[in-house]
């Protein structure tokens, strides 16, 4: 590969990347909107919450983590599949589970809904980790923490839903 071949790959991620990034983070303000005083709100605190539940710090931090982590693993899917439509409907609809389950959660008070949601993006987002690894092999693992969050976050959600 000679200096500009590899010039065009290095700089060809890097758009891709930031696209990425800003939907991530648009879907983390959009859902913290959505959220609104949820978290503060007598419902939420009323709630039987599981023991294992994180300091509300912790969600900040965490999710900032994973959304940049996933803009530079979109970024790489990007850049090296064939099939970009088929890779934007599944990140479009991890996008809109995303921002929903804070709606329908939060907004709603529907944990039975939420529960849904929140699975359907688990499994989504295994579709990234588990279905493009052939892919990205060792990049695949920029997703690890959001699949593990989730794993995480279904088990907080399970926890209301069959202790309240």
């Amino acid at each position: 590969m000679n200096k500009q071949q590899k010039y065009f790959q290095e700089t060809h991620i890097i758009l891709p990347i930031i696209v990425f990034g800003v939907l991530n983070f648009a879907a983390l303000g959009i859902g913290g909107i959505l959220t609104s005083s949820g978290v503060v709100s007598e419902w939420y605190a009323e709630l039987n919450k599981a023991p294992w539940t994180p300091p509300g710090w912790v969600f900040g931090a965490a999710w900032t983590t994973i959304m940049l982590a996933f803009a530079v693993f979109m970024g790489f899917l990007w850049s090296k599949t064939k099939i970009r439509r088929g890779v934007f409907l599944i990140y479009a609809f991890q996008w809109l589970l995303n921002v929903g389950w804070n709606a329908v959660f939060f907004g709603n008070h529907n944990v039975l809904l939420g529960q849904i949601v929140i699975f359907l993006l688990l499994v989504l987002v295994g579709v990234f980790l588990f279905g493009f690894w052939k892919v990205l092999r060792f990049q695949s693992l920029l997703i690890a923490p959001y699949f593990i969050w989730l794993i995480i976050a279904n088990s907080l959600n399970a926890y209301i839903l069959f202790m309240n």
